[in-house]
């Protein structure tokens, strides 16, 4: 069993940068492979990044490329999410999950945490 709790959320200016942090519980962490989602106001959760359990294996949607960086410290259970020049379109709760195999589908995750509301203004 893994729980997962995101923080690091806010209301930010067009340009602007935040970090999420998404903390979990449990000794087995660093099996885990990790990711982060979206949800925006009346569209399906969307993939943003994910990150193997050795962090050797790293993947973007196309939308964050080149903007967000996905990073891991297994030694204090955290996965991060380093999001720079950010848009509005970017305005969505964000979701950080756990599961055994690195992918870009949100089906594949087994834990979920409850999600940070992120708000970039223009």
């Amino acid at each position: 069993q893994v729980q997962l709790v995101e923080s690091g959320g806010g209301l930010v200016q067009a340009g602007d940068s935040l970090r999420l942090s998404c903390a979990a519980s449990g000794r087995t962490f660093s099996s885990y492979a990790m990711g982060w989602f979206r949800q925006a106001p009346g569209k399906e959760r969307e993939f943003v990044a994910a990150i193997s359990w050795s962090g050797n294996n790293i993947y973007y949607a196309d939308s964050v490329k080149g903007r967000f960086t996905i990073s891991r410290d297994n030694a204090k259970n955290t996965v991060y999410l380093q999001m720079n020049s950010l848009k509005p379109e970017d305005t969505a709760v964000y979701y950080c999950a756990a599961s055994t195999v690195v992918a870009v589908t949100g089906f594949t995750y087994d834990y979920w945490g409850q999600g940070t509301q992120v708000t970039v203004s223009s």
